[in-house]
């Protein structure tokens, strides 16, 4: 219950700023307008929370590796990301950089006309998906294409998936491929800049993987087991290095996951402050969900959990490069794949510890 506290008490607090929202707001504001404000609210959280479950997952398998300092820093900055920054400003900015307009400008169209506002954010939804969806089929592709990987759940796909990570550069030359598929089922008005989106969401992610690496990685071990170069802290400057890079790691993660959730929402509502609202909550959950994670030993616990989390990602980053294309997928189907997948491996999980003990 410590670990979900205050994400209830910020859940009660964003349920209460719908409710009023939805009685003070709309041609026909009243008691009901309040329950269907708090209604949306509500299923927008559940969405977001079954869309990035997996994204906590990855997360929790990132952080248990911090020292305390960057796990806070994650808890608070992070958050503040997350919430505000991917779920309310980001969309904001890709409105006006796309449409030419100031921020203020566009606050004001999202507020007052919000039909036009979520026409104009949807109309660039190529281009998010071919960011997004590059992105998580990186981050998919990684963590299979690994030869010192020695874990395998499918044991006769991943094995040979590991055996590809010979290759030079193959995560990126199949992302690549992806990315080329997908610019050219789309109209060639668009064929440009959907594969710059997409590039650039390859560049981000190698840029983060350099970053991490230039800045330092594990401390020195000495002979006697300490790591070298603490400070008075007792953090590692190595730790607080490979941190920076594993912090900007997660939240670009995070913002990618958080495309599909945004995009979505317009389907169930126009009105912007309840989209923010639930989805909000449904972040704070993930946060919550990643340190319980963490601080149980989970993924120790259920040895294919990250495989399964890494499987939901990969569906998630098709699923995203296919909508870049027209397809639409229901995200309903979208939150059930990511769940399906985090079930079948706990239960995979839980039968290989039972095998062991025999």
């Amino acid at each position: 219950m410590k670990h979900f506290g205050f994400s209830i008490i910020f859940t009660i607090i964003c349920l209460a700023i719908s409710a009023y929202w939805g009685y003070t707001h709309g041609p026909e504001a009243g008691i009901s307008t309040m329950l269907s404000a708090l209604t949306i609210t509500a299923i927008l959280a559940v969405m977001e929370v079954s869309l990035s479950f997996d994204n906590a997952v990855v997360n929790a398998s990132v952080l248990r590796n911090w020292d305390h300092f960057w796990k806070m820093i994650f808890l608070t900055v992070g958050i503040l990301i997350a919430v505000f920054g991917m779920r309310l400003i980001f969309p904001i900015v890709i409105v006006a950089f796309t449409a030419d307009m100031g921020m203020a400008e566009v606050v004001k169209m999202a507020l007052n006309d919000p039909k036009q506002y979520s026409e104009r954010l949807i109309a660039h939804h190529a281009e998010i998906a071919a960011f997004g969806g590059s992105f998580l089929l990186l981050v998919f592709l990684n963590f299979f294409l690994d030869e010192g990987k020695d874990t395998h759940w499918f044991k006769w796909l991943e094995k040979r998936l590991a055996h590809l990570a010979n290759v030079p550069a193959m995560s990126v030359f199949i992302a690549l491929i992806a990315l080329l598929v997908m610019a050219a089922n789309v109209e060639e008005a668009k064929r440009l800049v959907v594969t710059i989106a997409g590039i650039w969401g390859i560049v981000i992610y190698i840029g983060v993987q350099v970053l991490s690496h230039l800045l330092g990685g594990e401390p020195e071990i000495d002979e006697d087991g300490n790591a070298v170069g603490h400070d008075s802290s007792g953090a590692s400057s190595g730790i607080i290095k490979a941190g920076i890079g594993g912090f900007i790691y997660l939240e670009v993660l995070d913002a990618s996951f958080s495309f599909d959730g945004v995009i979505g929402a317009f389907a169930i509502t126009s009105d912007v402050v309840i989209i923010m609202l639930g989805l909000a909550i449904g972040a704070m959950f993930v946060r919550s969900m990643t340190i319980y994670l963490v601080e149980k030993g989970t993924l120790d616990a259920y040895i294919y959990l990250e495989h399964g989390a890494h499987y939901a990602i990969g569906a998630l980053a098709f699923i995203m490069i296919a909508s870049g294309t027209g397809l639409h997928v229901p995200e309903v189907v979208t939150g059930l794949i990511g769940v399906a997948f985090i079930v079948w491996a706990v239960i995979a999980s839980i039968q290989y510890s039972k095998h062991q003990e025999q």
